[in-house]
């Protein structure tokens, strides 16, 4: 079993156009080294976003714990709030920008684990 809190989180992965992801779960042995899904915190400060990028393995659920996104799939743009949960299914190309006055902060839920060589950006 593997307790752990985002602040405990030791290198938070720092995208350049200024997410914050704070793998919770994931591949890696520090990480309880599971296979079949990860979890992580994102935080993403007003302004700025994630980029455009689709995956071919894994799905993802993202759940808005708090502030406001607009979240791009496949074209289609959705205004998104704390409460909702969105499900993205490979290849769907996606990106979501933070829209409101204070961070947006989601959690994201990837089945199989995420990893970094099943991410492809696109350029819009």
């Amino acid at each position: 079993m593997r307790i752990i809190r985002k602040d405990q989180v030791a290198t938070p992965i720092r995208a350049p156009l200024g997410e914050e992801i704070f793998e919770l779960i994931g591949r890696s042995d520090e990480l309880g080294a599971t296979v079949k899904h990860s979890l992580a915190y994102v935080v993403v400060p007003p302004g700025s976003r994630s980029p455009a990028h689709y995956h071919k393995e894994s799905e993802e659920t993202y759940y808005i714990v708090d502030g406001e996104a607009r979240l791009r799939i496949d074209g289609d743009e959705h205004h998104v709030v704390g409460g909702d949960a969105c499900l993205i299914v490979p290849p769907e190309v996606h990106e979501i920008v933070s829209v409101g006055t204070g961070n947006l902060e989601f959690l994201v839920i990837s089945a199989p684990a995420w990893v970094p060589t099943d991410t492809y950006e696109v350029s819009e």
